[in-house]
């Protein structure tokens, strides 16, 4: 038997987690295992019912679980709390944190159906298939941060970017090995020619590299990898950088994808690995059963695959995504204007039907 703590959160997080684990159950059914799963309040419906957006028995239960199923946290409602409550940082960071969650993964992989979805060309997404792999516990996020006032007027307003020789070296073994066990091309993401972080950076990735005499590894200045990603994608295999630049590029590169809604990930670094979906919590459609599964779903095989080491059924379940999306199915987030759609369950309905037949 297997833990999976599951972890719903905010906003359409409930909804999109519930068929998560109604894609995994049907998974353990068809290949005999038994997962075990248990709910937790995280986020602001945990502020609402406990006063924190990370309560002790949560934690407790994320470390007693194999494996973690994560929604989403945040939304307008909890935006005037201070800093230290609100979800985003009192919930999702200081699990990362307490956890030691320091590696994301965020594959980004254009599966055929869709390569008309996304607002670049056909022919620049096409064949898309990439992983970000960023740093997640240091950086700008878990820095210094304050405010003086100054004698004259006015205030200063300081955020600290802070890495350590080890943080950088054990994000880069992790973007190596993962390297390694793809194409073997790495390129990691800096802003050397103004920032002394960066620099360091690109010389601790230099110095581990040389342990990967078969990884090619490729330095690219953050502006650059920006501009890159949406004119010529396909360039990319694995990328490595801090917090920061991950937060934004792994967002940005949704738009190869077509949605965020299709994007999954993965929290690694400690004992018991984070799995979620890399959208938000959209409070607008909340409650409507509009959100597209498909994020969290893939959260599910990743979470099979890394944390369970079961590849079977992951491929099982990046399988049956693809027939579903070969089939002509689509949420609205991914739908072409025109195009029939079906809601949350009803995706979910077709993609268990296909983890079935496979």
């Amino acid at each position: 038997m297997y833990k999976i703590a599951v972890l719903p959160g905010d906003g359409i997080g409930p909804e999109i987690t519930a068929q998560s684990v109604r894609v995994l159950e049907a998974v353990a059914h068809r290949f005999n295992r038994v997962f075990n799963f248990t709910d937790g309040l995280v986020g602001g419906a945990a502020y609402d019912a406990t006063g924190s957006p990370l309560p002790e028995e949560t934690l407790a239960l994320c470390l007693d679980s194999d494996a973690i199923l994560f929604g989403a946290v945040g939304g307008p409602r909890w935006d005037a709390l201070p800093v230290h409550l609100r979800p985003e940082v009192g919930g999702i960071l200081s699990l990362r944190k307490e956890l030691g969650l320091y590696a994301n993964l965020r594959p980004v992989k254009v599966f055929p159906a869709l390569a008309d979805a996304s607002t670049l060309k056909p022919e620049v997404v096409s064949g898309v298939d990439l992983v970000i792999v960023r740093e997640l516990t240091g950086g700008l996020y878990f820095g210094k941060k304050y405010r003086e006032p100054l004698p004259g007027g006015g205030t200063r307003v300081v955020d600290t970017l802070e890495y350590t020789t080890t943080e950088i070296e054990r994000i880069a073994r992790v973007a190596f090995n993962l390297a390694r066990q793809r194409s073997g091309r790495l390129t990691s993401v800096d802003k050397a020619n103004v920032l002394e972080s960066s620099r360091y950076w690109r010389e601790v990735v230099a110095g581990v590299s040389r342990d990967y005499p078969d990884v090619r590894l490729e330095h690219m200045y953050v502006d650059n990898c920006a501009m890159q990603l949406v004119k010529n994608p396909k360039q990319f295999d694995v990328l490595v950088m801090e917090n920061m630049f991950g937060d934004i590029l792994s967002d940005q590169a949704s738009v190869l994808s077509g949605s965020l809604g299709m994007l999954a990930s993965a929290s690694m670094g400690g004992k018991t690995g984070l799995y979620e979906p890399a959208h938000g919590t959209a409070p607008d459609i909340a409650g409507l059963q509009k959100a597209n599964p498909i994020a969290s779903i893939l959260s599910g095989a990743m979470l099979l695959r890394f944390s369970l080491q079961m590849s079977e059924e992951a491929d099982c379940i990046e399988r049956a995504v693809a027939a579903t999306l070969n089939l002509g199915y689509r949420t609205a987030d991914i739908a072409q204007e025109g195009m029939p759609t079906v809601n949350t369950i009803q995706m979910t309905d077709r993609i268990i039907e296909q983890i079935e037949k496979l």
